[in-house]
């Protein structure tokens, strides 16, 4: 494996990757060196640099001071993830992995809020995180590779927790309000305090834009009420959150001449398009210390969600209705003494789900006029888990786990089955899978300012109810099966200095049964892909004024297999080669900034964002050179409470793609925001 990433970063083939790969290996971080972060990567509160994995956290002083328009800002900071912000809140994800789209975008990536799923294992949404309360995050976590072993199915690539603030120990009042010259106006608040054993924070946030585009406005309403209970060796923390999102919805722009122009880029061919979506969960966490060395906790939990949106990037234009509602339960037992440790338990969970699809325009070549599916699934999941630390030395740890995963699926078609058109709906049936997910690593600690990981892991993704029960013509017989992912991981985190902080991983990782879009819209559902790489973050302390931080990734995303439908009379979709880059994977994805406090008081940051070059098709026959755009940032407290602060994002006003794209002939382009200057006040006593 290290050989392979050696080659791989010797074989860096444009000038501008290799500069910024060298400017993040000197200079790359979330955190400065006296920081501590705490994660909760063994789904309790633990320092981040202790877990052999690599794992970090988007602190509350950094959200606050991004203040983002849309959370793909806040999490492009940490090194691995890339965020494409498509319309309103829609975005499409990649943490170790190309941008993956459709189904593939699916439940590839675990997305979470105070540790429970933010959807039901079978039913995740692409657009994850637009129910996320990132607005009111006390922090954000990542974990970056596999990590199924503790978190369940569908941490095959990463997870993403948002953590909720907790009550503050005395009163506390919090408010900001923002504004910017796109017609963008946000709003949030909220209060907090601990009286006795009980605590409670309640919060609220509210955006309203017109959007950078024609007819694309969005508004978005959350809510969010806390209380904590801290007894006589139990405490009870339950969490409410609630979710409105009404938006208009701007579809592709095509072809090159309209991204590059400045009037063009804002138009809208798709203005009936829109996106309205509704969510509500409940989760209520009790820990109880049983003895000196063992605690229990248990976290039954509810949520409901239902959506309706326009597929406007489909040429039929069709409407689609879905929800779920789940009741569920996690649990864990915790026992940890002087060498040893262990972390064993089980998660249940009972899903309802729906979805209808109907298009009322006329048929448009394969795209059917009518209703393309109509069906509900009950689901059952359930799982059990151990994790062992021992350790073997007093600077060496080994740490072992495994999870077992197990899914039945009871479809229920509520019309015709059979095929129609390009939609293939099977007939009613029940489905069951188990999947395992194992996990060893090994931490030694090479001094007190300096550590080294190794780690093998694997992470499953059981088929979502769309892979298996909203098929196309090309998919009667051929059922899709449970992803399986290997990754190794080798890292090290290192203090070189009390001005410098050095994190390095790299890894390798091959996964199969990959299920995802071609660019001609028919799902393959038996692809394999490689994935290695390189990331790194530090921070340097140029000055006890100046800060230089960056979070840096190298990687190649290929294709592990052939396919060759043009060779079939009749059919011509494109083909794919053993070796090519999978579609929408830049090699380089970079962050770098100059942090200046000149005093406790005032903040200033520049921001470097660096996207490198990628294909948009999976034949690799049409690509987009990438971008960089630099962001600015000032924050000031002018009395004791009051914060002013200023964003202006894309400084050099470039004209740049969020998201490129090539699919039914055509390229096609989300744009991003030109030059955006906001300003807003926060107010915390």
């Amino acid at each position: 494996m290290i050989a392979a990433v050696a080659r791989l970063v010797i074989a860096a083939p444009v000038i501008r990757s290799f500069s910024v790969f060298c400017i993040g290996l000197a200079a790359s971080a979330t955190a400065y060196a006296d920081d501590q972060i705490i994660v909760t990567g063994e789904r309790r509160p633990q320092a981040a640099e202790t877990a052999p994995v690599s794992v970090g956290a988007i602190t509350e002083a950094d959200l606050r001071f991004v203040a983002a328009d849309h959370i793909a800002e806040a999490l492009s900071r940490a090194p691995g993830v890339n965020l494409h912000r498509g319309s309103g809140a829609e975005h499409l994800t990649a943490v170790r992995s190309p941008v993956l789209t459709g189904g593939a975008g699916a439940g590839s990536f675990l997305f979470l809020e105070n540790g429970v799923p933010l959807r039901s294992s079978g039913f995740a949404n692409i657009n994850g995180l637009f129910d996320a309360h990132h607005e009111l995050a006390e922090r954000i976590e990542i974990v970056r590779g596999p990590s199924g072993a503790l978190y369940g199915a569908n941490a095959i690539h990463g997870v993403v927790n948002v953590i909720s603030p907790e009550p503050a120990e005395t009163f506390s009042l919090f408010g900001e309000i923002f504004g910017d010259t796109e017609d963008r106006y946000k709003w949030k608040g909220g209060v907090s305090n601990t009286v006795g054993a009980h605590g409670i924070y309640a919060g609220a946030s509210v955006v309203s834009e017109s959007g950078y585009r024609e007819d694309a406005g969005l508004d978005q309403q959350k809510a969010m009420l806390r209380h904590f209970y801290e007894g006589d060796g139990v405490s009870v923390d339950t969490i409410f959150a609630f979710d409105n999102l009404e938006q208009e919805t701007a579809g592709f722009i095509f072809g090159r001449d309209d991204l590059f122009d400045r009037e063009r880029r804002r138009t809208n061919e798709f203005p009936q398009a829109f996106r309205d979506a509704k969510s509500a969960r409940w989760q209520s966490t009790i820990a109880a210390r049983l003895s000196d060395s063992g605690e229990l906790r248990v976290t039954p939990y509810a949520r409901w969600n239902d959506m309706d949106f326009l597929q406007h990037f489909l040429p039929g234009n069709a409407l689609e209705e879905n929800g779920h509602w789940s009741a569920g339960l996690q649990s864990a037992y915790y026992y940890d003494s002087d060498r040893f440790s262990f972390i064993a338990g089980a998660d249940a969970e009972y899903t309802e789900g729906w979805l209808t699809e109907f298009q009322e325009e006329p048929t448009v070549f394969s795209f059917t006029q009518g209703l393309h599916y109509d069906y509900d699934v009950r689901a059952i999941n359930a799982s059990g888990f151990v994790e062992a630390q021992y350790a073997m030395a007093p600077r060496t740890t080994l740490t072992a786990a495994a999870r077992i995963d197990g899914a039945i699926y009871d479809y229920d078609n509520k019309t015709d089955s059979g095929v129609d058109g390009r939609y293939f709906r099977p007939a009613d049936q029940v489905n069951r899978f188990v999947t395992a997910s194992p996990k060893l690593s090994l931490r030694h600690e090479l001094t007190d300012r300096a550590s080294f990981y190794a780690s093998f892991a694997r992470g499953a993704r059981p088929p979502q109810t769309g892979d298996l029960y909203r098929l196309q013509s090309n998919q009667t017989d051929n059922a899709a099966k449970p992803e399986i992912i290997d990754a190794f991981e080798i890292g090290s985190r290192a203090s070189l200095s009390d001005r410098v902080n050095l994190n390095v991983a790299a890894f390798w990782m091959e996964k199969r049964n990959f299920f995802f879009r071609d660019a001609d819209g028919f799902n393959v559902n038996n692809g394999k892909t490689r994935h290695v790489g390189v990331e790194a973050e530090t921070a340097i302390v140029l000055h006890e004024t100046l800060t230089l931080l960056s979070a840096v990734t190298y990687a190649a995303h290929t294709y592990r297999f052939d396919r060759n439908p043009s060779a079939t009379p009749g059919v011509a979709r494109e083909n794919i080669t053993k070796g090519d880059d999978v579609d929408t994977a830049p090699r380089v994805v970079a962050n770098t900034r100059l942090e200046w406090r000149p005093v406790d008081a005032l903040r200033f940051e520049a921001e470097w964002r660096s996207i490198g070059s990628y294909f948009t098709d999976a034949a690799n026959g049409h690509s987009y050179e990438g971008y960089d755009i630099v962001n600015l940032r000032a924050e000031a407290e002018i009395r004791d409470g009051v914060t002013a602060f200023l964003t202006l994002r894309n400084a050099t006003d470039a004209l740049y793609a969020e998201r490129a794209d090539f699919a039914f002939g055509n390229d096609r382009f989300f744009p991003g925001e030109t030059r955006t200057l906001g300003f807003g006040f926060r107010l915390r006593n």
